[in-house]
């Protein structure tokens, strides 16, 4: 049997998209699967796959999970990682929209 899983994306303007991304990766490396360059990347979140892409000063994530529960928590781990990283630009939370 086959899960069919559930996608948003997110997004977030800043001038430093490619450098977030790859803290991300890097950050994430030390615990899952991830492949990635400087403008793009993929991820295998616990929650299930997810992308991201730094285009110019935009960073996008595509995330996925089963239900709303698992989105809530790739959403909150997104989020929480990049509150780390980017907090010189006060960033609270992507911009979220179902996919």
């Amino acid at each position: 049997m086959t899960e069919t899983l559930t996608y948003q994306t997110g997004t977030f303007t800043t001038d430093h998209a490619s450098k977030y991304l790859q803290q991300l990766c890097k950050h994430f490396a030390h615990k899952i699967e991830v492949e990635y360059d400087p403008s793009s990347a993929r991820m295998a979140l616990p929650t299930g796959p997810a992308t991201l892409a730094a285009d110019g000063d935009r960073l996008t994530a595509r995330i996925s999970g089963a239900d709303d529960a698992a989105l809530d928590r790739a959403r909150h781990i997104i989020d929480d990682h990049l509150k780390r990283f980017a907090h010189r630009e006060n960033f609270e939370a992507m911009d979220w929209k179902a996919a």
